[in-house]
């Protein structure tokens, strides 16, 4: 059997290209130029929701040789996964399963740099004001409506999945703990139940912003939650006191992620 190739981006993105994926599916080269276009027009269940294929995200276009008619494509390694589910290939169950064995692996402070690290305790400091952890919650709910065609719909039903727990199940744990739950918001039922958790909340919401997989921002989001144990990190309301502060402190935030994951810098997020 025809292998297929893994190819990784000068940013760390890894890649197969469509004309590969379609060859080791054994789909039949005269069924190419339709395959293509159903691939990239599809319905599919990604991570962060069912949607079709977003361009320069989930696929880009190959750049081919001149004297070639054939239209070529890069496909992240997700893409290239439910692709092949959805294929009638007889071999597809054993080319599934190495892509998802490719996908981004959880991250753990034995897989950063020292750099990004310094990031991540960064990170954990700026998280205890409330106003950078909102700021980082209205930049991933802007990626999630722009994967989703503008839309909001299930916004919170998302977010419950990735965090782990609904607003609903707070009240539960806070009634059990026996503390008044009604009428108030999520961040003041962890504030009485698991302030730490407000930080790892954070954290998530930077990274989902910043195109991570759900695996890889809960990851980030634990690390950061044990920092902020460790340190103890005071965690504060500033929304009254200082407006419009989280805007520079969020911007300076991303400028060191992806300065620790740019070309060069040690190590990859």
């Amino acid at each position: 059997m025809m292998d297929l190739q893994l190819l990784v981006s000068k940013k760390g993105t890894k890649v197969v290209t469509a004309t590969n994926l379609h060859q080791v599916l054994e789909l039949g080269s005269q069924n190419y130029a339709q395959n293509i276009r159903k691939w990239l027009e599809d319905i599919f269940e990604f991570r962060d929701g069912i949607r079709k294929p977003v361009k320069m995200q989930d696929y880009a276009p190959r750049k081919m040789a001149d004297s070639t008619i054939i239209e070529d494509y890069y496909l992240s390694v997700e893409l290239a996964k439910l692709i092949a589910l959805h294929s009638k290939s007889k071999v597809k169950l054993k080319y599934a399963k190495w892509l998802q064995s490719q996908e981004e692996q959880p991250a753990g402070p034995e897989m950063l740099s020292k750099e990004q690290v310094m990031v991540v305790l960064d990170l954990v400091k700026a998280m205890g004001q409330v106003s950078c952890q909102e700021a980082c919650e209205r930049q991933h709910l802007k990626v999630y409506e722009l994967r989703n065609g503008g839309q909001a719909n299930n916004w919170w039903k998302h977010r419950a999945e990735i965090l782990g727990y609904s607003a609903e199940v707070l009240r539960e744990k806070v009634r059990a703990i026996g503390q008044k739950s009604q009428g108030k918001s999520q961040r003041q039922l962890l504030m009485q139940f698991d302030k730490y958790e407000m930080i790892r909340a954070g954290v998530i919401d930077l990274f989902m912003a910043l195109g991570k997989s759900e695996k890889y921002a809960r990851s980030m989001g634990d690390l950061a939650k044990s920092f902020a144990e460790e340190l103890q990190i005071e965690i504060f309301d500033d929304r009254g006191e200082q407006i419009g502060a989280a805007k520079p402190i969020t911007a300076q935030l991303i400028h060191a992620v992806v300065q620790a994951e740019a070309p060069g810098a040690s190590g990859g997020w």
